[in-house]
């Protein structure tokens, strides 16, 4: 077994945040999510794929930021533009600057669905628009929802401070399951929105799936049967899958799209896109207002990053290192005789452990990801990781090399 690490320094900023933020640290970032008095709680730096916390310990990151960080931590070219732009232009104004144009015709250029776009700043804000949107251009009420679209009150999972009446219209489906989202449609379909999906499927703490032959086709053929509004949440999939998102990839282009994470690599900037006769709908019917949507330190961001990712064919060698790291692992975990799964590739990479009676998977799962993090290796046991641009060949070959040894002694635990 491998050293447990020093966190001195990480407990300590967290006991102290504990008195002057509730919680300590938002949500998804509390030591629950990991593994408690193992993992950091407060990092201090990061670069290319790998990140240092307090203590200075460093690791491999696989978490790449929950999703934002396609390219690298602290890429000089972005970081650089963004500078250039708010020290020579400035960025947060009354009115809008020029970028938010240049930003949107090149979202018109990349993104299959995208005819016109309304710039925000989160996944959650991308995702509630995209909601009323539907709602507006319908005129009716009822969401049909698989998969996660953030915090807001229609969707959030815990259920706390909000009324039942702010999600009693929402109903909610199984990715893959076509029969499901039809009987919904015949019960429902006269009232029914809009259909939100996560176009690859990514439900919390379970394995990433990829779409079954004819789904996506089979719920882009249902929307149009029942007059609804096809939303795909590409937050995570954007900018990602391919630079026009899952929707490229696969071929089938929704009505209405979110995008987010990666468009910037870590600058907080999203986006809904979709056809125009849809997206109309904001210009006098839906109210959409922020002070900081218009800023233009992200949409810099946005640009330079799309224009890497497209220069430098950014998701090309994404996809095979993740398909290389893929393969190794996937044979590694069908001959360690342990009861696990690896799912995601080549984007997404996750390795969880199915339920059983004895609660066993707990065990292996709390040891998995303890001796994965004392190596080095910064993953998250209820939430898939990334491949980045920068990770290297040396990266991918030391995780593999580690997953390799955490499964061989978790042997002794079956």
């Amino acid at each position: 077994m491998t050293d447990k690490l020093t966190l001195d320094k990480s407990f300590a900023m967290f006991e102290y945040a504990q008195r002057i933020v509730p919680g300590g640290v938002a949500g998804i970032r509390r030591p629950y999510n990991f593994v408690p008095g193992e993992y950091p709680i407060f990092f201090e730096s990061g670069k290319g794929g790998r990140i240092i916390d307090v203590d200075g310990n460093e690791y491999i990151d696989y978490l790449c930021a929950y999703g934002p960080i396609i390219i690298g931590y602290r890429e000089e070219e972005i970081d650089n533009a963004v500078i250039e732009q708010i020290r020579n232009k400035g960025f947060c104004f009354s009115l809008t600057q020029p970028t938010q144009n240049r930003l949107i015709e090149k979202l018109i250029e990349i993104i299959p669905s995208c005819e016109m776009a309304a710039i925000v700043k989160t996944g959650s804000d991308a995702t509630t628009i995209a909601i009323r949107v539907a709602r507006a251009y319908t005129g009716r009420t009822k969401i049909a929802r698989c998969g996660y679209h953030g915090w807001h009150d229609w969707c959030v999972e815990v259920k706390g401070g909000i009324p039942p009446k702010l999600y009693e219209d929402i109903l909610e489906f199984h990715y893959n399951d076509l029969d499901q989202l039809e009987d919904l449609l015949k019960t429902h379909g006269d009232d029914l929105a809009g259909i939100i999906v996560t176009p690859v499927g990514h439900p919390l703490a379970a394995e990433v799936q990829m779409p079954k032959p004819g789904y996506l086709e089979g719920v882009r053929r249902l929307a149009d049967q029942y007059g609804c509004v096809l939303i795909y949440d590409e937050i995570r999939s954007g900018f990602r899958c391919a630079i026009g998102g899952a929707q490229e990839y696969f071929g089938i282009t929704p009505d209405l799209t979110t995008v987010g994470k990666a468009m910037a690599n870590g600058y907080p900037i999203a986006a809904l896109v979709g056809k125009r006769e849809i997206m109309s709908v904001l210009a006098d019917k839906v109210f959409l207002s922020s002070t900081f949507f218009p800023n233009s330190d992200a949409q810099i961001a946005a640009l330079k990053t799309i224009e890497i990712l497209q220069r430098d064919k950014v998701l090309d060698v994404v996809a095979d290192k993740g398909k290389c790291f893929a393969e190794k692992v996937s044979k590694i975990v069908a001959e360690s005789g342990i009861p696990a799964v690896f799912s995601g590739a080549p984007w997404m990479p996750f390795i969880t452990f199915p339920k059983d009676e004895t609660g066993l998977y707990k065990q292996l799962r709390t040891e998995f990801y303890t001796q994965l993090i004392r190596r080095g290796v910064f993953l998250q046991p209820y939430h898939h990781g990334y491949i980045c641009y920068r990770h290297t060949e040396e990266d991918l070959d030391f995780t593999v090399n580690a997953v390799r040894e955490v499964l061989s002694e978790l042997k002794s635990l079956c």
